[in-house]
């Protein structure tokens, strides 16, 4: 009996630190990032068209491309550089980004392409954040193999900026929903998506400006933490949540329960033993005295002696 009940408070125990792991915590990914990553390919190749035309391919200069009518919002364009140029010069201004000097490329080219994105209004459907909502675009900064434009494949590279960050600085932000007024809102939040669909989140700089060391999609966004349907229902999240609460205090309550039966079971165990104990001495005769049941000697061990016995 005893083993089960130590196994059950086990069991209690680790529901209770598994739950709070188990709910819902920030957004760590892109629920599906692969939609994105295509959406990369189709860019990168309507980007390099900007380089089609014979006076185009000068490095150092920004070309704006053309999206097909299906990606209607989106803004894209083209920088081409030579790699020492980009490590020992930077770039100080393409579109929203600050390049900062020692900015590494890895594998190594003798020129590349960065490619700008600009989702605009289809950042929520590429990159998806739920619980979040966007203040800015979505900004994307990509790096490819520019030394042959020629060439159908061009590797994607490794862009690290080695001392300082690279700076973005979103043109126009909007207010945080409650920023105004009660000011309960939530604090803006940058936030990194890198190539694999990993979500970072930092902290904004003087109110438009996020910072970091490598390439990827970038954006401002806020908590969405009351979030009502088309019906004005609470948001699933909402719901989660309570569920949560409501579930650990019954928890609480049945490992109290748990622990108070324990502690029973030991006493009674305890009592138990006391008995068995006692019944394994030795037993003593029981006689009625005065209509009351009370032990009594069978044997006097040692005979009284009398003092008139020793008078002469």
């Amino acid at each position: 009996m005893e083993p089960q009940l130590h196994t059950l408070t086990i069991t209690f125990l680790l529901i209770m630190f598994i739950l709070p792991i188990a709910e819902p915590q920030s957004v760590l990914n892109i629920p599906d990032i692969t939609q994105a990553r295509v959406l990369d390919n189709i860019i990168q190749e309507y980007a390099y068209h900007v380089f089609d035309n014979p006076n185009n391919p000068k490095t150092g200069v920004v070309y704006d491309g053309i999206v097909p009518k299906n990606l209607t919002g989106i803004r894209i364009a083209g920088l081409r550089l030579r790699t020492g140029s980009l490590f020992t010069r930077g770039v100080p201004m393409y579109k929203e980004f600050r390049i900062p000097i020692g900015v590494v490329v890895q594998p190594y080219v003798e020129r590349l392409v960065l490619v700008y994105q600009n989702l605009g209004n289809r950042s929520n459907g590429y990159y998806p954040l739920p619980g979040y909502m966007y203040l800015a675009p979505v900004l994307g900064l990509l790096a490819y193999n520019g030394t042959d434009l020629s060439v159908k494949s061009r590797p994607e590279l490794d862009l690290q900026a080695s001392d300082k960050p690279i700076q973005i600085e979103f043109g126009s932000v909007k207010p945080a929903p409650g920023s105004s007024g009660s000011g309960s809102g939530s604090n803006p939040m940058c936030v990194w998506v890198d190539l694999h669909g990993q979500v970072n989140f930092t902290n904004v700089v003087n109110g438009n400006r996020c910072l970091t060391f490598k390439q990827g999609h970038f954006s401002i966004v806020v908590k969405d933490i009351v979030k009502r349907d088309k019906h004005g229902g609470i948001d699933s999240r909402v719901w989660a949540i309570v569920v949560y609460v409501v579930g650990g205090c019954v928890l609480l309550v049945m490992l109290a329960v748990l622990v108070m039966l324990i502690r029973g079971y030991k006493k009674r165990k305890t009592t138990r033993k006391m008995e068995r104990a006692a019944e394994g001495g030795e037993p003593l005769h029981m006689t009625m005295i005065g209509g009351v049941k009370a032990p009594a000697a069978m044997v006097t061990r040692t005979q009284p002696t009398l003092e008139t016995e020793y008078v002469p």
